[in-house]
Formats: structure tokens, sequence, C-alpha cells
């Protein structure tokens, strides 16, 4: 099973079991049975001091992602880390879905393309 740790930080009411469930529903399709992923939710001025520490860009975004594991190959026993995902919910708005989908699917390698567009796009529906 897949357990999906959530903070809120962003002070603004979040659906997080849905949040949830979509991140475990996408993990699921691209293979991953189990493992621990970290959500947050946080304010415009999180989001901004993320990106400008981890991308140096200086702006608030949608969704961040920091893998940990991925697909790797790990030894029996070890649980999976996938990482963490960030979404700011003053940028995304009610259009949340997009963001996260598209940030969990960096989290197991993919980059952005039409590989990642066509992955994206089978969670959209």
């Amino acid at each position: 099973m897949i357990e999906v740790e959530i903070a809120n930080r962003s002070g603004r009411e979040v659906d997080e079991s849905a949040a949830a469930e979509l991140a475990r529903s996408v993990l699921a399709g691209e293979g991953i049975g189990g493992g621990e992923l970290g959500l947050a939710f946080v304010g415009p001025d999180e989001s901004r001091a993320l990106k400008q520490e981890h991308l140096g860009i200086d702006e608030a975004t949608d969704a961040l992602a920091f893998p940990i594991d991925g697909l790797a190959e790990l030894p029996d026993g070890v649980p999976r880390q996938l990482g963490d995902v960030v979404v700011c919910p003053d940028v995304v708005g009610e259009a949340w879905r997009g963001p996260l989908v598209h940030a969990l699917l960096h989290l197991v390698g993919y980059e952005h393309g039409p590989e990642m567009e066509a992955r994206e796009a089978v969670y959209a529906e």
C-alpha cells in the first residue's frame, strides 16, 4: 500500500482524502504497489521560496516534485521512499488534480515531453 503523509500549511481548505486517493491511483498506474509519499499543501510564499531554492526561479508555482527512490530497484525489505510533492492551492485553485498528477509523474522519473504528456492524459479522464 502507498502511505500518503499530508501536511496542509496553505491556510486553505483542501480535499486531502481526494488528493491521497488520486496519488495512490496514479502511482499504482505507474506500477508502484507500495511506498511512502509526502504531500504538502503550501502558501505562495513557501512555494516561491522552494522554487527559488531548488530551481533558481523566483515565482510561486503550482506544484513541485522532490523524488527520492523513483522506480529504482531496492533491496528486499527496504520500503520505497517516493519523495515529496508540494502543491500551492493559491496557484492551482480548483484545478489541483492536473498539477498533482504532473508532479507525481516527475517522482517516478518522467521528464517533460510527449511521453509524460501521454501519461498525464491517461489520468485526466
